[in-house]
């Protein structure tokens, strides 16, 4: 190997040319930074994951097990997809109609992901429900939702925003799952977590917080697995 190649050698000029690059915002810059020194961006690229969301849905899984073989699962607003591929590899999607069944569904397009069907709907639609059902041949196991909206940079209005979409994924959840389901749910803590936890309380028999380690340190998100689901009665 001659000096100045291989992966290190790669890895410092790609390093040099980010924090070089012409005509590219300092934010941009940074992120860019951030990426190449992310671990789970590494090990997503070596596993196929289309992103390192992944990783947080792997490891609230490890804990909940919530993702059985068999499970009929929606994911919310699935792009680009790394939260589909673990529900597919893990309720064993499209294996010969024995397995589980996955629905990948996003307002904007998707590519395909093996095992999954993808819709591009918006679940707000009040026909949306109904078509999660007829694509999944009954009602859901688990609704997913890693979902965040664009953000303003200004924090009380971004966490309104994300209160807002995540009440709307409950309430998604609340007229698709079968009784004793489970909701899993991204907010971001900014002090109106309050009620939706008593909403999730009087939804489902228990509620769990996680904060997975693949969520960065200084990221105000966490997850709330919602399980018991007790029916719309």
């Amino acid at each position: 190997m001659t000096r100045g190649s291989g992966p290190r050698a790669s890895g410092r000029r790609l390093s040099e040319r980010v924090k070089t690059a012409k005509g590219r915002s300092t934010g941009s810059t940074h992120w860019l930074q951030r990426q190449l020194k992310d671990p789970y961006v590494a090990e997503a690229k070596r596993r196929g994951f289309r992103s390192r969301a992944a990783f947080k849905l792997i490891e609230i899984d490890d804990k909940t097990r919530l993702l059985k073989p068999g499970a009929r699962v929606v994911d919310l607003g699935a792009a680009p997809g790394g939260w589909t591929q673990v529900a597919v590899e893990r309720v064993h999607a499209g294996e010969g109609g024995r397995g589980g069944r996955v629905v990948a569904a996003d307002i904007i397009e998707m590519g395909s992901v093996p095992g999954a069907q993808v819709l591009r709907l918006d679940f707000l639609d009040p026909k949306a429900p109904d078509a999660v059902k007829a694509a999944l041949d009954g009602p859901v196991d688990v609704v997913l939702s890693d979902m965040a909206p664009g953000t303003t940079g200004h924090p009380e209005t971004d966490h309104l925003r994300i209160m807002g979409l995540v009440e709307a994924a409950l309430g998604f959840a609340a007229e698709v799952l079968k009784p004793g389901g489970a909701f899993v749910a991204k907010i971001f803590q900014g002090g109106g977590e309050a009620a939706f936890v008593e909403d999730l309380r009087q939804l489902f028999t228990t509620v769990r917080r996680i904060k997975p380690l693949a969520s960065r340190s200084e990221s105000a998100e966490l997850y709330f697995v919602a399980t018991g689901f007790k029916g719309r009665g």
